[in-house]
């Protein structure tokens, strides 16, 4: 009975301190207007040729734009620079130079790819989402630069 007892106690007391310390969670995240707005902007710096992805905090796709005359692959590609920026928190250009010699096996996660052209979004140190390119004219290092442009169309959204 004094076991029984005491069972019961203890559970009551973790049940109470569970519910103390549990809490709910505020977080930003990128909205549809605000990827919209992004993936626009990116596309207008871009051009037709290319493709525009944009994922949120947890990496899922907000808003995925094939340009006019993007190759059809571009479309995949973008998806997966933007959730490696996401993940990683980094633009997916340094990513991939940090892992060609360490932490290599990070690259056989599923859905990140060693290129250029995704671009993490950021309220502080905060990674809210991410914009990825693909089919750019000038390559990676524009892509980047398209990306930055979209997410600069929504600086003010991001303080």
């Amino acid at each position: 009975m004094l076991f029984r007892l005491a069972t019961v106690a203890a559970a009551v007391i973790l049940f109470v301190c569970g519910e103390a310390r549990g809490q709910v969670l505020m977080q930003r995240d990128v909205s549809v207007r605000m990827a919209l707005t992004i993936a626009q902007a990116a596309l207008d710096e871009c051009g037709v040729n290319t493709s525009v992805a944009v994922v949120d905090r947890a990496g899922r796709v907000r808003v995925l734009i094939q340009g006019d005359n993007a190759s059809p692959h571009n479309m995949e590609l973008a998806r997966r620079k933007a959730y490696t920026a996401r993940t990683f928190r980094q633009p997916s250009a340094e990513w991939a130079k940090r892992t060609e010699t360490a932490n290599t096996g990070q690259r056989m996660l599923a859905d990140v790819i060693p290129l250029g052209g995704g671009v993490p979004i950021k309220v502080g140190d905060d990674t809210i989402g991410a914009v990825g390119l693909s089919g750019a004219p000038g390559g990676q290092v524009k892509e980047e630069a398209c990306g930055n442009a979209g997410i600069a169309k929504v600086a003010a959204q991001l303080k």
